[in-house]
């Protein structure tokens, strides 16, 4: 029985919670950990064995690969940094997309019905990533008073208020926007997770009460969550990369 009394398993906070698998010295490794791991391998396979040896008549895995590489390449990298700029960074972009997709996609998996984005620590380091890239470009495109100019927003013609928005830039750029940038992520698969946990537990709890005819209601609504969930994580690894991207373009433009 819940705590409500009613004996509906409520999900909260306690659902984003897993014991250890396996626990060394004082350091757990439990089943978010092992999902972005696994993760990890996905993606390095797949681009191996769709590139490694890749031929000049694509098979259907080498097809594959070249889409899912040319939809980054030409709809976020290239559109935001243009193609001079944009093509070191393809890589980085390709990666860092399939990666978060991959992890978003966990949570409609069965046995690991989880998305591992929904764990902050994980956009909050990639969020990271993407700032020190950015800062570290900033400062060797420009130097420190061209970076100091770049993270504040200078511009004289503002006049009075310059000091202002020199301030409100400054912090914008250098402590909100990669906590936004990770939260943006974090918020929406958070939230979807809840979402589906709640119509999946009310079906089966629904199914095996008096109120079948609800339970089939509630069926019909987690089915209609995956298909938009599954839609939302793909949206959240592009706005993502999208991101990441304009950052890296207002490190490489110029500033007066």
């Amino acid at each position: 029985m819940s705590d409500n009394g009613c004996g509906f398993p409520a999900p909260g906070l306690h659902s984003f919670l897993f014991k250890p698998l396996v626990e060394v010295g004082g350091f757990e490794f439990n089943k978010v950990m092992l999902l972005a791991l696994i993760t990890t391998g996905l993606v390095i396979s797949f681009f191996y064995a769709a590139f490694g040896k890749a031929k000049v008549v694509p098979g259907r895995l080498q097809m594959v690969g070249e889409a899912g590489y040319d939809f980054v390449r030409r709809g976020i990298v290239y559109e935001t940094l243009g193609k001079k700029e944009g093509e070191k960074y393809v890589p980085f972009m390709v990666s860092l997309f399939f990666f978060i997709w991959i992890m978003n996609i966990w949570s409609v998996i069965p046995l690991a019905q989880f998305p591992v984005s929904s764990i902050i620590a994980f956009p909050m380091v990639l969020a990271a990533i993407v700032w020190i890239i950015w800062v570290s470009l900033t400062f060797k495109r420009h130097g420190f008073v061209g970076f100091f100019k770049n993270v504040t927003g200078y511009d004289k013609s503002l006049g009075a208020v310059l000091p202002l928005v020199m301030v409100i830039e400054f912090f914008s750029n250098l402590l909100v926007r990669p906590f936004t940038h990770a939260v943006r992520l974090f918020a929406n698969m958070f939230a979807g997770h809840l979402m589906l946990v709640m119509f999946t537990v009310a079906s089966w709890y629904l199914l095996n009460s008096w109120m079948i005819p609800a339970a089939g209601v509630s069926f019909v609504m987690t089915m209609v969550m995956i298909l938009f969930e599954l839609f939302v994580q793909a949206v959240q690894a592009y706005v993502f990369v999208l991101l990441a991207c304009s950052y890296i373009q207002g490190a490489l433009a110029e500033h007066h």
